[in-house]
């Protein structure tokens, strides 16, 4: 069992490296490979199963697309052939077309998604959210500077049921695309989702997932969940 975090050293914004430090709880003998901007990612010469990226500044953003353009073949095959993946925050955005400017200039992205992400550096949107994928109710919060456009309806992660999608437009939140998962929602996503967290262990290859803390992550799921289902009703 391995898992692949990608640029670990500034693409950690919001605390979701957390994520990573619970998937370890979880799953103990996993190798962990925290794999520097300077370095080969492990994914070119390894089975790998799961690839992390998490929230990073606009301006890492391009450092990160730069790096990954090279591989892009690589990642769309890994996609293609269900290999795991978990991009949460902004970090989608350099799968996607391009990062247009407030100026109109724009940043090509390895173009695997057929979206594009506009900034708004003058105005950060944050908001609670809670979704639902598959029969998973999900929850977590937003913060950014950024939103996605493009048609992800037949790509979509979570269908909205407070907050909003990938922008202020539509209900549809988030890119799964076999195995990979992209989401601007963070928590960390899977320290507030444990029936979520649980779900990615099993497609990880994990054959009986025992999530870390599990009665107190469940009964913490169970009153967030609670409460935000109170505010949908006011």
């Amino acid at each position: 069992m391995k898992i692949e975090v990608l640029f670990p050293e500034f693409c950690n914004l919001y605390g979701d490296i957390s994520n990573i430090d619970y998937l370890k709880k979880c799953v103990p003998e996993a190798e962990v490979i925290y794999t520097a901007i300077d370095n080969e990612p492990a994914f070119l010469t390894q089975n790998v199963n799961l690839i992390y990226l998490g929230p990073l500044t606009e301006r890492k953003q391009e450092i990160v697309i730069e790096k990954l353009m090279p591989y892009k073949e690589k990642i769309q095959e890994l996609i293609n052939n269900n290999t795991p993946f978990l991009f949460t925050g902004n970090a989608i955005e350099v799968l996607g077309k391009y990062i247009e400017n407030e100026d109109g200039t724009s940043i090509d992205g390895l173009g695997i998604f057929e979206v594009c992400a506009k900034r708004n550096m003058m105005h950060r949107f944050n908001c609670l959210y809670m979704g639902q994928y598959d029969n998973i109710e999900i929850i977590g919060f937003k913060s950014q500077f950024t939103m996605l456009y493009g048609d992800n309806s037949k790509n979509y992660f979570m269908n909205t049921q407070m907050g909003i999608g990938i922008n202020d437009t539509t209900k549809l939140e988030g890119i799964k695309e076999n195995n990979f998962f992209g989401t601007y929602v963070i928590g960390p996503l899977l320290i507030l989702n444990p029936l979520f967290t649980e779900r990615l262990l099993k497609t990880m290859g994990v054959e009986k997932p025992e999530i870390a803390f599990k009665q107190d992550v469940i009964a913490a799921y169970e009153e967030r969940l609670r409460k935000y289902k109170e505010l949908t009703k006011k």
